[in-house]
């Protein structure tokens, strides 16, 4: 019985590239990007529209946009009441802190890396933020820059998480977000600018994120454990839920690839003349 020659496959067949999608985890960050990037662009025009028609009375950026701060207050009430609970829609950069997401590695040796470096963030982030208070306190900065500062740290958040982080090249070293010793101070660090605004809105929101910070740090204290990849197995890389590292790895590939193909359209458009 004959039988057909089966054909050699393709040089190069079987080694293409798989294409990686998002994680839901991942998702929920471009999410957050998009509404805190449409929550800060409301926030500009309704202050620009309040400088417009001269009402410079306290807080009066937003004098007539009252509904849309009850948004800005809920959407980051709702955002910090959820962080007080484990999710499976948020990065383990801040669910290693709960009990239920504390795998034994049969290790004991608690190795923290980056943890040498939080008073070194928290003093920079102070002397940063110190200046934008002075300028306040000199009545050159108002209220609305206040609330439009802590909206675009919110933005900036997103950015670090998903682009590239100051934080964790400069200064933490550490390998990822879920690794991260300073992951929950991102919302006391968000409204850092709030603390100047005399409203019950602001006080809130930065109350609020307060508490999250007292408690991860608390947590950290009691239960270390949870927070070192030496001894929760649910920081390895085979157990994340997010993998941003390589989605970044993919965004870094592009641009290098996009620099690369200017490069040539460069040098060909030289030769050219």
């Amino acid at each position: 019985m004959k039988t057909k020659d089966k054909k050699a496959p393709a040089e190069g067949a079987g080694k293409t590239k798989k294409r990686i999608r998002l994680t839901p985890v991942s998702s929920m960050h471009y999410v957050k990007l998009v509404y805190r990037s449409a929550l800060l662009l409301g926030a500009l025009a309704f202050y620009i529209i309040g400088k417009i028609s001269n009402n410079i009375t306290m807080y009066s950026p937003f004098r007539y946009s009252h509904i849309y701060m009850k948004i800005i207050f809920v959407v980051f009430v709702i955002e910090m009441v959820l962080r007080f609970f484990p999710s499976k829609l948020e990065s383990p950069g801040c669910q290693k802190q709960f009990r239920r997401n504390y795998i034994k590695s049969g290790e004991t040796e608690i190795d923290i890396q980056d943890n040498n470096a939080v008073m070194l963030v928290a003093l920079v982030w102070i002397a940063f933020n110190f200046i934008f208070g002075a300028l306040y306190m000199l009545k050159i900065l108002d209220d609305g820059i206040m609330l439009l500062l802590s909206c675009a740290y919110s933005v900036c958040d997103m950015i670090c998480i998903l682009f590239f982080c100051p934080f964790q090249t400069w200064f933490m070293k550490n390998k990822c977000c879920s690794a991260c010793r300073i992951y929950n101070w991102d919302y006391a660090m968000m409204f850092t600018p709030l603390i100047f605004i005399k409203n019950v809105y602001a006080w809130t929101l930065l109350g609020m994120s307060i508490i999250l910070l007292a408690r991860w740090e608390i947590t950290f204290y009691i239960h270390p454990e949870r927070f070192a990849e030496s001894t929760n197995d649910y920081l390895k890389c085979a157990n994340c839920t997010e993998k941003l590292c390589t989605h970044k790895k993919q965004l870094q590939g592009l641009w290098v690839k996009t620099k690369e193909f200017t490069a040539e359209r460069v040098r060909k458009l030289k030769k050219e003349q």
